[in-house]
C-alpha cells in the first residue's frame, strides 16, 4: 500500500524530486515558526491588549458609578468615545440572560487564528472589572460586541477590532509567505539549471546509443554533473575508436584474402583434372564467407545517420527481391521518416527479406509506425524456426542442420547483421510465431 500511495503521490522526475526536497525542510520550518509565533507572541500581545480594553471599560463603569446621574454617565460615555474609541450604550432593567440583544452563543473561536479571543477578554474581565459579561466576536461583524451587567441594567459596548488585534500578526504571515516563495523560486531555478544539464547528458548518451552523432554535446552544471558528462565524453570516443578499429581490421584482412582468391580461381579455370570441380567449389564458399566478412564490417562502419523513410527504404528491398522471383506482398503504413544510416538500414532488410524468399513460397511486408517505434514484420509460410533456436541463429555463423538448407543458407552472417544494424540505431530484432505458419520477423526502430 505504501508503495502504491508513493507511486501515485510522490514526484516522479528529478525536478520533483529536488523541488520535494527542497520544500520539506521549508514547510517543516515555517510550521515550527508559526506554531512558536502563535503560541508566545500573539497569545502574548492579545492577553495584553485585552487586558488594556477590561481596563477602560473599567474605568468608564468606575466613573458611571462615581457619577450616576443621567448627565453624568452622557459626559462618561462622550469621554471613552473620544479618548478609547469605545461606544457605550446603556439597556436600563435588561438581564443578561434574557436580554434580546444576546444573538451568539458565548465563546465563539475566533476563525482566523485558532485562539479563543472571548476566553482572554473573559479573563481580563474578571480581573479588571469583575462583573457577569457576553462577548459576541464573530468574525463577521466588524465591530466586537461587549456586554456587561450592572446593577441597573446591561451595559453594551461597541468596541473596534483593532484594539484587540496586532498588525504585527499580519505583517508577520506576509513575510513568511514571501520569503518561503522568494526561497523556493531561487532553489527552483537552480535546481532546474541542474536538471537541465543531467536531461542532456540523457539525451545524449540515447543518441549515441541509437547511432546517432552527438556534436554539439557541452560539459555543464555542476561539478558531479560535468564530471559524468566526461565520463560519458571519453567513453563515446574509446568505443568509436575500438568499433572504428575492428571494422578496418575486418576489412583489410577480408580485402587482402580476394587476391590470392582471384589467383586461385583463374589457376583453377586453367586447370583440367580430377577434383577440380570440387576445389572450385570451396574457393567460391571462401569466396562468399569473405563477401560476407566485408557486409559484416561495412555494417558497423562510419556511416553517419540522416533523416530518411523507412517505407522508401522497405519498398526498394522488396523491389529487388521481386527482381529475384520473390512472391512478396507489402503494405507501408503512416509516416515513416527517422534518422537512419540508409546503406546499412538497406542491408539489414535485405537480409530480412531475402531470408523470407529463400525458404518460403509467400512473404508479406508490413511497416508501421507502432507508439514511438517504427515497426517493420516480415511473415513467410516457409519452415520457421524452433523457439528454442531463435536466440541461436543471431550468432555469427551459426545455421540449423535440417530446418535450412546448407547449401543455400550462406555462411550464417545475415541475420547477425541484420540484428547489429537494428541494435547500432537502437532497435531490436525479435523472432516469432507468423500468422501465415511460418517465421515473423519484427524489427522495431525508436523514433
Amino acid at each position: 500500500m505504501g508503495r502504491r500511495w508513493a507511486r501515485y503521490f510522490l514526484p516522479r522526475g528529478l525536478m520533483g524530486r529536488s523541488l520535494l526536497i527542497l520544500v520539506t525542510p521549508l514547510l517543516l520550518v515555517q510550521l515550527v515558526s508559526a506554531y512558536v509565533f502563535f503560541g508566545t507572541h500573539w497569545d502574548l500581545v492579545t492577553r495584553r491588549m485585552s487586558s488594556n480594553l477590561a481596563g477602560d471599560i473599567g474605568t468608564v463603569i468606575e466613573l458611571m458609578r462615581q457619577n450616576p446621574t443621567p448627565a453624568g454617565r452622557e459626559q462618561a460615555f462622550a469621554l471613552a468615545a473620544q479618548e478609547m474609541e469605545l461606544t457605550f450604550t446603556l439597556h436600563p432593567g435588561d438581564i443578561l440572560e434574557r436580554t434580546g440583544m444576546l444573538g451568539a452563543a458565548p465563546k465563539i473561536a475566533n476563525a482566523v487564528m485558532g485562539y479563543s479571543l472571548e476566553d482572554n477578554l473573559t479573563n481580563a474581565f474578571n480581573e479588571r472589572v469583575g462583573r457577569p459579561v457576553f462577548i459576541d466576536a464573530r468574525p463577521e461583524e466588524r465591530d466586537i460586541k461587549i456586554l456587561v451587567q450592572l446593577p441597573d441594567g446591561v451595559l453594551e459596548v461597541r468596541a473596534s477590532r483593532k484594539r484587540l488585534y496586532s498588525f504585527t500578526t499580519t505583517i508577520f504571515v506576509m513575510w513568511m509567505v514571501g520569503t518561503s516563495l522568494l526561497l523556493f523560486g531561487i532553489a527552483g531555478a537552480f535546481t532546474r539549471n541542474q536538471v537541465r544539464a543531467v536531461k542532456r547528458l540523457a539525451v545524449a548518451a540515447d543518441s549515441f546509443g541509437k547511432g546517432r552523432p552527438v556534436p554539439d554535446f557541452k560539459l555543464e552544471g555542476a561539478a558531479e554533473v560535468r564530471q559524468a558528462g566526461a565520463a560519458f565524453a571519453l567513453m563515446r570516443d574509446r568505443m568509436k575508436s575500438q568499433i572504428d578499429q575492428r571494422t578496418e581490421m575486418l576489412a583489410g584482412v577480408s580485402h587482402d584474402l580476394r587476391t590470392p582468391l582471384t589467383r586461385m580461381k583463374l589457376q583453377l579455370a586453367m586447370m583440367r583434372g580430377e577434383g577440380i570441380p570440387d576445389l572450385s567449389d570451396d574457393v567460391a564458399d571462401m569466396e562468399r564467407m569473405i563477401e560476407g566478412y566485408l557486409a559484416f564490417a561495412r555494417g558497423e562502419g562510419t556511416e553517419a545517420s540522416r533523416p530518411a523513410d523507412l517505407a522508401a527504404l522497405v519498398e526498394d528491398a522488396v523491389a529487388r527481391a521481386r527482381r529475384d522471383g520473390g512472391r512478396i506482398e507489402v503494405v507501408c503504413e503512416g509516416d515513416l521518416g527517422l534518422p537512419l544510416k540508409a546503406q546499412a538500414m538497406s542491408r539489414c532488410l535485405a537480409n530480412l527479406i531475402g531470408n523470407a524468399v529463400r525458404y518460403a513460397t509467400s512473404v508479406k511486408v508490413t511497416a508501421r509506425r507502432r507508439g514511438d517505434a517504427a515497426e517493420v514484420i516480415v511473415d513467410d509460410d516457409g519452415p520457421g524456426i524452433p523457439a528454442d533456436y531463435r536466440e541461436l541463429v543471431f550468432k555469427p555463423f551459426y545455421r540449423i542442420e535440417g530446418s535450412r538448407n546448407p547449401k543455400t543458407g550462406g555462411v550464417g552472417l545475415g541475420l547477425t547483421i541484420a540484428r547489429d544494424v537494428a541494435r547500432a540505431h537502437g532497435g531490436d530484432i525479435v523472432l516469432e510465431d507468423s500468422p501465415m505458419k511460418g517465421l515473423r520477423v519484427r524489427l522495431m526502430l525508436p523514433l
